[in-house]
């Protein structure tokens, strides 16, 4: 009989719990993936370098206030250990919380498929036939990889310390050196050149009004912060439930500035129009002409050996959500299958399933990594938003805070602006990429139903029903507008 994940947490060793530098290099590991690869490109495709650093600075307060809320829940609600979903299911109902594990399972497989055509796409760099990643070659490429995950995953392969090491390293080097070098390379007067994006005489165009460039950039930044509540999901495995909250705090501070360099340097190395037109990995584009060839392989390589490191734990965990929303109750039981191996068996062919299915459909996307991240970035949204109302809540009633008015006015304060940064977010992400997410949450609508069927519970309570109808409504005005080719689904 296979040994269950609460058994294996159950009998460890305190030697073998987590303490406060393996919780905070897995919330580090967890952020800085591909996305910061790609960032030069990313940031700038819509924004000029002053509204890029406004929208550093709205991110570094939402984040730093999400990571706040991550770091009070974990003290607070100790006897809630599955992460962002608990927290949304413990403060707003099963059926919310059902739709934060689904968005955070949809954002986990769509985050795969944009990896594995980062992947292929940095691959082109030595032999071109690959082409921008989501080519035929590129998808047949991609699918052997995923299925060969998936068969070692089924034979009980389920960790291996080398990789996490190679992979740290992979990102490391390359960020390190691009950082250096772009801080000698740095050009005031070329950052300076069009600073808002209103254009210039004969050269680049207008980008538009600061608030629209800001806006562009919100789900590139969100993006390279998923992640930040890595150590919350495996809080059960901290040794003191103090270090995950610290964990995520420096976690968080130490990839905001790796970011921030990282894109605002390069806008001082090329133009936007530049910035804008380089391929992924970007990052290679924007080292190539200050250090030649060299620069970029090594960045093209350092991207496919993190993000394929990526891939793989990624593949993991987008298994690991529905098995534990299925051996919870969220989710129905069929997810919590495990086989001989105790590997999670229907989850794992559920989720690679469905990650092949986005595979197949990345060959009709223009701009493939783009509109998988951006729809990855939507999906996760609802753990996100929940997990700050959720902290805002317990600040206004009360709960947990005792006589403690001084941090209860904290919690209030970080609570609000963290709910806050999330609805802003929803709004930034523009009406497109919420309807097409609208989609993918209808068919959430009848697993989280055959779920509660199975425990004898009514489908929807109270209001339930009528944010079931809403999403329903918005996914067929999807459907409509894409018929109508008034939007774009790929």
């Amino acid at each position: 009989m296979a040994i269950t994940h609460d058994q294996v947490i159950a009998t460890e060793k305190p030697s073998d719990k987590l303490t406060l530098l393996p919780l905070t290099a897995l919330v580090v590991g967890s952020m800085i993936g591909g996305g910061v690869f790609n960032l030069p490109s990313d940031m700038s495709r819509g924004a000029a370098p002053g509204a890029i650093v406004i929208g550093w600075v709205i991110t570094g307060i939402g984040m730093l206030t999400l990571a706040l809320v991550y770091q009070s829940l974990a003290n607070r609600k100790p006897d809630l250990n599955a992460g962002p979903y608990a927290y949304a299911k413990a403060g707003f109902g099963p059926y919310i919380g059902f739709n934060s594990a689904w968005g955070y399972w949809l954002s986990a497989f769509l985050g795969n498929v944009a990896y594995a055509v980062a992947i292929f796409s940095a691959l082109s760099f030595f032999f071109p036939a690959f082409g921008d990643g989501n080519n035929l070659i590129s998808i047949v490429g991609a699918s052997l990889c995923l299925w060969l995950i998936h068969a070692l995953v089924l034979n009980g392969i389920k960790q291996a310390a080398f990789v996490n090491i190679v992979t740290t390293i992979a990102k490391l080097v390359p960020l390190m050196l691009f950082v250096l070098i772009a801080i000698i390379a740095f050009n005031w007067d070329k950052f300076t050149f069009d600073l808002w994006g209103r254009g210039t005489e004969g050269g680049a165009a207008s980008l538009g009004s600061v608030m629209d460039q800001v806006k562009s950039t919100m789900l590139v930044t969100l993006w390279v912060f998923i992640g930040i509540e890595g150590a919350s999901v495996y809080s059960a495995r901290a040794a003191r439930r103090s270090d995950v909250g610290r964990a995520t705090v420096i976690g968080f501070l130490g990839a905001l500035g790796i970011y921030i360099l990282v894109s605002i340097l390069s806008t001082g190395i090329l133009s936007q129009p530049e910035l804008a037109g380089l391929k992924v990995p970007s990052m290679a584009g924007v080292l190539e002409p200050l250090v030649g060839r060299w620069g970029a392989s090594l960045v093209n390589l350092g991207l496919m050996i993190s993000v394929g490191g990526a891939f793989l734990s990624w593949t993991l965990l987008c298994a690991e959500i529905p098995y534990t929303c299925g051996r919870d109750g969220t989710f129905p039981k069929w997810f919590a299958v495990e086989n001989a191996n105790g590997s999670p068996v229907n989850a794992l062919w559920a989720t690679n399933l469905m990650i092949q299915v986005f595979l197949i459909l990345s060959f009709f996307s223009k701009s493939a990594y783009q509109f998988f991240y951006f729809i990855a970035s939507v999906a996760i949204l609802p753990p996100y938003v929940f997990s700050g109302g959720y902290a805002l809540k317990l600040a206004l009633t009360g709960e947990t805070y005792g006589t403690d008015a001084k941090a209860r006015r904290r919690g209030m304060i970080v609570g609000l602006i963290a709910t806050l940064y999330g609805i802003w977010l929803v709004y930034a992400a523009g009406l497109t990429y919420l309807l097409m997410c609208a989609v993918l949450f209808v068919p959430g609508i009848f697993v989280y139903a055959r779920a509660r069927r199975e425990h004898g519970e009514p489908t929807f309570v109270g209001a339930e029903l009528l944010i079931a109808i809403g999403i329903g409504l918005l996914a067929l005005l999807a459907v409509y507008l894409m018929w109508t080719g008034a939007i774009s689904p790929l």
